[in-house]
């Protein structure tokens, strides 16, 4: 990370939500008999965080675009083999968008955009305000905003992956992520990319030509290098082009037209205790969580 600059620390609020719905145990009910597990496991991963990091700027991003996100209209299967969240983890959402709000902490969604569009949109408008940005979150696949000076950090894992390292997490240059997930395909989101052609290869290929434009504009080269089975790997190219190519339209990270943010709007908001303890109450959070919550303010 640069010490010169300011840090502002972007959540991929969904990872933590519903890591917290499958490991927190589904007893934890609030007054009105609604499940709160989720709420729960995600209020201990705010207060955790916000206790080590005593970040100044930082932003919850959450997903609301399961269905209805821009890349359906593109190709209406993607992501189509997660299921619907239920209801109880739907209302779950609600209740920790509630409580980053009334932490001061700034929120965002959007019915077209993901929270990984988001996330870019963030980080690329307050670099242009000299920060620099650490997205927290495990997907991979946001590896691809990375600029020198960033991090992404899987919080639970304690995994930091600076924008120099992402070639040895994932084999490719950070810039080169969204190409090597058209390649490759992305089985989370239900995007096939090239049958046959695995992350090493498609490694290797972006290794020697740069991007995924490069392959096809020289594909005639590909049968020539010392690559295992290239000649296969040339005509699997050939061969499934198209698809390589709509797969590119969904790994890249898109930025929100409609979406402005500044300093101010990053920045943590003061809070009155009392106001937080109360909504702390109404969502039925027991008095440990919420005395962990009301210390790191």
């Amino acid at each position: 990370m640069s010490e010169g600059r300011r840090r502002v620390y972007l959540v991929d609020a969904s990872i933590y939500i519903f890591r917290a719905w499958y490991s927190v145990p589904d007893t934890l009910e609030n007054a009105d008999g609604q499940l709160i597990n989720a709420l729960h496991g995600f209020a201990g991963f705010l207060a955790g965080f916000l206790d080590e990091v005593k970040p100044e700027h930082l932003a919850v991003v959450f997903d609301e675009s399961l269905t209805s996100s821009f890349r359906n209209d593109i190709y209406p299967p993607y992501k189509a083999n997660r299921e619907t969240p239920p209801e109880e983890l739907k209302r779950q959402f609600v209740f920790c968008r509630k409580l980053v709000e009334s932490l001061g902490l700034a929120a965002f969604s959007s019915d077209r955009y993901e929270a990984d569009d988001l996330i870019g949109t963030l980080a690329t408008q307050l670099r242009a305000h000299d920060f620099s940005v650490v997205i927290l979150s495990a997907d991979k696949d946001l590896a691809q905003l990375l600029v020198p000076g960033d991090m992404q950090w899987d919080y639970a894992r304690n995994r930091r992956h600076h924008y120099e390292k992402v070639p040895d997490w994932l084999g490719v240059q950070a810039g080169q992520v969204a190409d090597w997930l058209a390649l490759t395909g992305d089985t989370v989101d239900n995007i096939p990319g090239i049958p046959g052609i695995g992350p090493k290869t498609a490694a290797a290929l972006l290794a020697e030509f740069g991007s995924l434009e490069n392959i096809f504009n020289e594909l005639e080269r590909v049968a020539d290098l010392k690559l295992r089975g290239a000649k296969r790997v040339q005509n699997l190219l050939t061969e499934h082009r198209e698809a390589a190519l709509l797969a590119r339209q969904l790994t890249g990270i898109a930025l929100d037209p409609d979406m402005q943010a500044g300093v101010s709007d990053v920045q943590r908001r003061q809070v009155v205790k009392q106001d937080v303890s109360a909504v702390c109450e109404q969502l039925g959070l027991g008095r440990m969580t919420t005395a962990k919550l009301l210390r790191v303010l």
